[in-house]
């Protein structure tokens, strides 16, 4: 059904990424980063000694390693200028009433706690540093359900989070592991029991307000035997002169015969760097799903890895990019079969408008011991115009020789016939291209909750107005 005031639409879309909200931190390590600065956040969140000694251990790996010498250019931002610790609020709210005014107006606007109301087993929501909401429904906790943000869990839970944490994603894996390592902040911690079933979406939603900010939250998924969960994030910042950084890193653990499905809808501005790294281990017979949606930023270069480690484990990532005017997309997926019949599935969906750019880069890798092992790859990608680019980087490491892999890539146009026949049925050359366009997502869509599904096709609406005509 159509609004029957579309101009409002749009104006409020604009508003929920494009303007900043009037929050003053209660408090802030100030621009710039050194070993002092990183006490500094300890010291506020009252951490154990043995998190700070990770977190300067990481802060020197970080000086040590690199940029990436792939991809993206990276050279536009300034990791000196950025302000790396901000608190919002002094306390947690378990009621929506008790957040902050200005700060839950920002998510009401958005429509956090009408998702929670409605459709949502927990809901949590981070502002710059930390998360300012967390509630989880009463029947899932009741079942040993533990959905918290990551900082209440190392005070809460310390020896889980001892047990994980940095395991999957150590702080030499590159650059900025180490750096989210060493200055984490917020974040996700959902841990779900043997047998254990949350299949409503339980979703986190995370909000860059301030210019020259640095968001590092750290999220860990734990699934133990047969449990299974349904989690889904959402990211927005309005839009700056100066650039932010967003630079998570998720680790999930599936354990045998568990599911976990992680869906990411982000819609950054176009002042971010969105610099991720998202890791998740499968066990046997386990299910890990990777849901991937990527509507905004400046940069991002983000590539969820699954290590399939357990006999007859599955592996999917299924995602989308949308790449318009100053706007690189770098993703794709890593697959690492590390156990006999494991199986992965990479659907890549992309689009390139106004001379965006979207490129795909992969992995697939077979070990030794991975025989009959079966992947399936599928990159496709539509360009609206000739200024946009896309190319695809596909990485095969096969060490077994009874395994199956197939890759397939298509960059195409908007089809001149798809479009002649829809106008000649009446509709307009935008109305007609954006159809085709919701048409060529559809894989993607029908994969979210019914509501996620109507917003991503006002985002992608809203994105490519400008594209046709």
């Amino acid at each position: 059904m159509e609004s029957e005031n579309p101009q409002f639409e749009k104006d409020q879309l604009r508003d929920e990424r494009g303007a900043m909200d009037p929050v003053a931190p209660v408090f802030s390590t100030g621009v710039g980063i050194d070993a002092e600065t990183i006490k500094q956040i300890s010291q506020a969140k009252n951490e154990p000694a043995w998190m700070l000694e990770i977190r300067l251990a990481a802060y020197q790996t970080y000086l040590d390693l690199p940029m990436p010498k792939f991809g993206p250019d990276l050279n536009g931002i300034d990791l000196d200028q950025i302000k790396y610790f901000q608190r919002a609020t002094d306390h947690i709210a378990r009621d929506w009433e008790d957040v902050p005014n200005d700060i839950k107006a920002t998510f009401e606007r958005i429509g956090v706690p009408e998702a929670e109301r409605k459709y949502l087993a927990g809901s949590a929501a981070q502002y710059e540093s930390e998360a300012i909401y967390s509630n989880l429904k009463k029947d899932l906790e009741s079942q040993g359900i533990i959905f918290m943000d990551t900082d209440s869990a190392l005070q809460k839970h310390p020896d889980l989070v001892r047990q994980y944490f940095g395991t999957l994603v150590p702080a030499d894996d590159n650059k900025f592991a180490a750096l989210n390592t060493a200055v984490w902040s917020g974040g996700t911690f959902l841990y779900v029991p043997k047998n254990v079933h949350a299949d409503i979406p339980i979703q986190s939603y995370f909000r860059i307000n301030a210019g020259r900010t640095g968001q590092f939250e750290r999220t860990l998924i734990i699934v133990e035997k047969g449990g299974s969960v349904n989690y889904v994030e959402g990211c927005t910042a309005p839009n700056y002169s100066e650039d932010s950084l967003h630079a998570a890193v998720v680790e999930v653990f599936v354990k045998k015969d568990g599911y976990c499905r992680y869906t990411t809808i982000q819609n950054w501005s176009t002042n971010v760097y969105s610099l991720e790294t998202k890791r998740a281990q499968a066990g046997t017979n386990a299910t890990m799903e990777w849901i991937d949606g990527n509507l905004g930023s400046k940069v991002t270069m983000k590539y969820p890895s699954i290590y399939l480690v357990g006999q007859g484990a599955t592996g999917s990532m299924l995602s989308i990019a949308a790449a318009g005017a100053n706007m690189h997309q770098d993703t794709g997926a890593k697959m690492i079969h590390m156990a006999p019949h494991t199986h992965s599935t990479i659907v890549s969906k992309a689009i390139c408008h106004n001379g965006g750019r979207a490129d795909y880069r992969g992995l697939i890798k077979y070990t030794k011991a991975a025989t009959k092992a079966k992947s399936h790859v599928e990159c496709d990608t539509i360009l609206m115009d000739p200024d946009s680019a896309s190319d695809t980087f596909p990485v095969n490491d096969i060490e077994t020789s009874d395994g199956t892999i197939e890759h397939e890539a298509h960059v195409s146009k908007i089809a001149e016939d798809q479009l002649y026949y829809m106008q000649s049925r009446g509709l307009d050359e935008a109305t007609a291209s954006q159809l085709i366009v919701m048409g060529f997502l559809e894989p993607f869509t029908k994969q979210l909750p019914m509501e996620y599904a109507v917003e991503l096709d006002r985002l992608i609406k809203f994105q490519m107005e400008d594209s046709i005509g």
